[in-house]
């Protein structure tokens, strides 16, 4: 960030009065951007004993397979972020249940949030995003052409609980 939005004068690094982290301020009108992390919100969508994944058409990782996931848009909640990025992704229509799993990955500034989700019916396609969309049964999941460590490790999780029919929410940290 080199200009400020509001006034146009040129941002500098420093810690605000009260604060006690360096943030992007205008010293022209008083500005503060905040940096914060985002969040990606998605689902584990389920449709019998099967989980719904995609191959990712967009980078990073582009050709690997994922949970229908994305970052959050302003004025929605988590839950209609992971309905909306899992209809974008997968054209799937689910019914969003528990939260199953929140990742914190500091080192990229990121949340992951994944909730269960059960499929309303067997409606799923590619899109722009995902090149290809498919049911797996837990033996034929792909799992060295998983794109991120997040997903990885929600669906490892997600299994071992299916196994224990006991759902619970995990907190990841990567």
């Amino acid at each position: 960030m080199k200009y400020c939005s509001h006034c146009r004068a040129d941002i500098v690094v420093t810690i605000p009065p009260g604060d006690n982290r360096e943030r992007y301020t205008c010293p022209a009108c008083d500005f503060i951007f905040y940096d914060n992390p985002r969040i990606v919100a998605g689902c584990i969508p389920i449709y019998g004993d099967q989980i719904l994944l995609c191959k990712r058409s967009i980078e990073p990782r582009s050709g690997y397979w994922t949970l229908p996931a994305g970052f959050m848009e302003n004025g929605e909640t988590t839950q209609q972020g992971a309905w909306r990025e899992t209809y974008e992704e997968s054209m799937a229509k689910v019914e969003v249940g528990q939260l199953f799993s929140v990742c914190n990955v500091p080192r990229i500034n990121q949340v992951h949030m994944f909730y269960l989700a059960q499929m309303t019916n067997a409606t799923f396609g590619a899109t722009s995003e995902s090149s290809d969309v498919a049911l797996f049964s837990s033996q034929d999941i792909p799992w060295d052409e998983i794109a991120f460590a997040t997903v990885k490790q929600t669906l490892e999780r997600f299994l071992a609980d299916r196994d224990q029919n006991q759902f619970q929410l995990h907190h990841l940290e990567f």
